[in-house]
């Protein structure tokens, strides 16, 4: 279990994980109303948000740099960073006949700020897990989780009242900024950033690349869940603002729940174990909510779903941490969050284009199909 203590160590990471949730949530429960503001169909909205995916990707790419680069201020720039970003968005319809090409470029820019600050707060968990000898990535995942929650309840609320896009996620942004001055620490350094001398790509291990495929397929399950699940309650079952804003929500909250259970259940159970049960009963979870016929029924769905997911990925990057030498575990974990975040960006696009062809069910049970894969993947970390 975890004191108050671990809360006072992990404090710098629990602000920046809870910084990152409060924006997506607000952007998974404002979707609807963004996509209105566009004028375009799933379709139109998966390729508008690609640009995220790819400009996240080459981030990511030289965040280890950037962390060298600016030492103990990484993680406070960071969530700053992402928090200016995500106030562009809602803008897009300032820009007129150049709405779509505003609302792509604001997109690349929450990539590309989102996709720097999860390499370096996974970097730094892995770092703090390893000198206090005990796993604290489901706790910060929590945060993640319960700041996404509560961020889409109130812009739940918000849209309720008939506030526009722009100005709700620009509540969330400003949030998001101070939590982000709560990331700052005396020494926060993230040591193990910089390449060490005479280790190449290969000496990370092929456990990075597994727990990176098994990271992958847990983010683009749980983010084409939050990214699409108002969505599917408002249009495919016929929900009000207020119960779409409720799925990202309950599914957030559900997972901020498990992964703090998560937190000690990891020490009771073989990591192999939890990675391929949770991706069962994640995979449970959205088979439910693709055959949903009533919001309620969706909302079992995404609860089942999030209890499954909650585990998946923290409990795959603790093990790359644990497996990675010493002198190259930072840059381990970034390589695995590098890979998982093919899942997160390319999850939301990918389930649009489903969704457009064949509709929201059938791209659920594509995100229930994917997970399967890890079940297969997970005793590879055991060898």
């Amino acid at each position: 279990m975890f004191g108050l203590n671990t809360f006072a160590v992990a404090r710098p990471a629990l602000a920046a994980f809870a910084a990152m949730g409060v924006v997506w949530g607000c952007y998974a429960a404002t979707l609807p109303d963004i996509k209105a503001m566009l004028g375009v169909d799933e379709a139109g909205l998966g390729l508008l948000i690609l640009g995220a995916p790819i400009a996240a990707v080459l981030a990511m790419l030289v965040a280890p740099a950037t962390g060298v680069m600016l030492g103990r201020f990484a993680m406070p720039l960071g969530c700053l960073a992402m928090a200016v970003a995500f106030v562009l968005p809602g803008q897009a319809g300032l820009a007129g006949g150049m709405m779509l090409v505003a609302f792509a470029v604001a997109m690349a820019l929450c990539g590309a700020a989102t996709g720097t600050l999860d390499v370096l707060m996974n970097a730094r968990v892995a770092a703090m897990e390893n000198l206090r000898g005990h796993s604290l990535m489901n706790l910060c995942h929590a945060a993640y989780s319960l700041g996404y929650a509560v961020s889409a309840l109130l812009s739940g609320a918000l849209r309720g009242q008939g506030l526009p896009p722009g100005q709700v996620m620009l509540v969330a942004a400003l949030i998001a900024g101070v939590l982000g001055m709560a990331a700052l620490e005396a020494d926060g350094r993230i040591d193990g950033l910089a390449k060490p001398k005479g280790l190449g790509a290969a000496a990370l291990g092929r456990a990075t690349v597994i727990g990176g495929a098994i990271v992958m397929i847990a983010f683009l399950s749980e983010n084409a869940a939050e990214s699409w699940s108002a969505l599917h309650i408002e249009q495919t079952l016929g929900g009000s603002p207020a119960q779409g804003a409720l799925g990202p929500a309950a599914m957030a909250l559900t997972m901020a729940v498990a992964r703090l259970a998560g937190q000690s259940v990891i020490a009771r159970i073989s990591p192999q174990r939890l990675l391929a049960g949770g991706a069962v009963v994640a995979a449970i979870g959205a088979l439910v909510a693709a055959a949903a016929n009533s919001p309620a029924m969706a909302y079992a769905g995404f609860i089942v779903l999030g209890i499954g997911a909650s585990v998946v990925a923290p409990t795959a990057f603790t093990l790359v941490g644990q497996m990675a030498r010493p002198e190259a575990r930072a840059r381990a974990v970034a390589r695995a969050t590098l890979l998982g975040y093919f899942g997160y960006f390319f999850g939301p696009p990918l389930i649009g284009f489903i969704a457009a062809g064949f509709g929201l069910r059938a791209a659920f049970g594509a995100a229930a199909v994917a997970l399967m894969a890890v079940v297969a993947l997970a005793p590879l970390m055991r060898r």
